[in-house]
This record gives structure tokens, sequence and C-alpha cells, in this order.
């Protein structure tokens, strides 16, 4: 008989946080926006853990972010791993959301929950799976093997090239069905959360509506049941990035080149070190 904690109430959680994929659904009833940011270190995850967001996304993004690629394409399940680790070790509490990397759901259900537990090993609660059509079978296997799946519809930046580029998605009345009814299927799927990402606000609102289990928007306005942002766009460390639906809540990037300027010029004029930062 293995070692467990005993069993806890289900009643629901009473800090108004994500602790598990139960809560996610309770914050929708209770309509309180969910808040989701990237991370993809320790250090980024520890500062968000004591903010705190709701759930952290390790988002396939830092291929682009942090590895230097121009698209999402080039994430590796060991690039996954690494970075979902890494967050685990910063926010051991916080409640973390891998994303499985191009191609993982299109290799089958055997190679896809392979992949599913290697990111669930290093540290994830749960995984992200881009689109549906092609793979439903795959995330069904997924959630009946206990690896809890959120859906990720409209712009799916790993299809950016069967896309034509990062573009709003959905924005014709067919397209906007067939969304509404992807929406839906993940849900019976099992999906306990669907991210929406650059679509009309006012199909985003009407998926959300249509729903029982969460939407979370990005680039989809202000109706879906919570955002998600990734990260150094909110701090604006990117000076050369700017994306429309991206606020910046910081100038990072000015607060980075100003204090290294500050530190060359210290270091030049011999004010750095003082003697009160030097070993005894």
């Amino acid at each position: 008989m293995h070692r467990a904690p005993a069993c806890r109430s289900v009643s629901g959680n009473s800090g108004g946080g994500v602790n598990s994929i139960l809560d996610f659904s309770r914050a929708k009833r209770a309509g309180r926006p969910i808040t989701l940011l990237t991370a993809y270190d320790a250090l980024h995850a520890r500062l968000l853990a004591a903010a705190p967001v709701d759930a952290i996304l390790v988002g396939d993004s830092v291929a682009m972010v942090v590895h230097g690629h121009d698209t999402t394409v080039h994430a590796t399940l060991e690039m996954m791993r690494l970075h979902t680790a890494a967050v685990r070790r910063g926010a051991p509490e916080a409640f973390v959301i891998a994303d499985l990397p191009f191609l993982t759901t299109r290799q089958g259900r055997r190679a896809a929950t392979q992949a599913a537990g290697v990111l669930l090993q290093a540290g994830a609660n749960a995984v992200k799976v881009e689109g549906l059509a092609g793979h439903a079978d795959v995330i069904t296997h997924l959630v009946t093997s206990g690896i809890p799946v959120m859906g990720h519809l409209g712009l799916t930046p790993q299809a950016v090239h069967q896309l034509g580029g990062h573009r709003v998605q959905a924005g014709q009345p067919a397209a906007a069905q067939r969304l509404l009814a992807e929406a839906a299927e993940l849900e019976r799927l099992g999906a306990f959360a669907v991210v929406l990402e650059c679509i009309p606000a006012a199909l985003a609102q009407r998926v959300t509506r249509a729903l029982r289990i969460p939407t979370i928007g990005i680039g989809a306005g202000a109706g879906t049941d919570g955002q998600v942002l990734v990260l150094t766009d909110l701090l604006g460390l990117d000076p050369a990035f700017r994306p429309k639906f991206a606020r910046r809540y910081a100038d990072g990037a000015g607060a980075v080149t100003r204090s290294v300027r500050r530190y060359v010029r210290d270091v030049r004029a011999g004010r750095f070190p003082a003697r009160k930062e030097a070993m005894a």
C-alpha cells in the first residue's frame, strides 16, 4: 500500500486561487476571472507565485522568447521538460500547465501519452494541446489516462505555416461555427479549460457562454473567463515586439538598459565596487 496524504474535502478552494483542475470550473461558476502567465525558469516562476497568479503556463513560446527561434515549432520535448522542471523548482506549490510541443499529438496516442508523462513527471499538473481536428482520439486517451488537458483553439502557433502567419482566426461565419463546434467537442472529450487565441471578441464571448468549462483568452477580448499573457510582453522586455493585445505593465527593456549603463559607468569611473561591497 502506497503512502498518501489524507483525503481533502472537495468543497472548494477557500483562498480563491487554483490548486487543481476543479478550481478552474469553480472560478467560472463564481464569475471570478482566472489569471495565467508564462514562465520558463525558476526565478520568474517564484516571482509569479508570490504575486500571485492562478496558474503558470510553461509555453512552447520558450523556443522564441528564450532560445531565439522565429516560431514555436522549434520547441522540443526535452526543451519543454527542462523548463517545466525549472518552473516547478521555482514555484513548488503553483498550478503548472506545460505545452505539448510540435507534432506530439500527431504521432499517435502512445507517443502523446509518453510525452505528456514526461512533462507531468517534470512537474506539470496538466498539459495544453493545440487544435482538435485529427487528434481527438489522443485527447480522449490522455484524459482517460489521468492526464489533465487544456485545449487551445483559434490561432494555434504550432500551425503557423499552415495558417499563413500569426493572424486573427475564425473571422468568417463558417470558421466561427467550426470553432464553436470544436470548443464544444473539447469539453465533451474532457478538457478542463480551453485557450482562445486571436479570435474576434464577440466569438470568444459566444464560446464562453456556450461552455461549462472556462475559456482563457489571449487576443480574444474581455468576454472570456480568464486571460493569459507572455510574461516578457507584460514586462516590456522586447521593444521590437508589441502585439496589440499585450498591455505593457512595465518598461522592462528600458530598466535593464539603464541599469547596465549605470553599472558600466560606475566600473569605469572606479565607483564599483565600493569599500562596503568588498570582501574583508
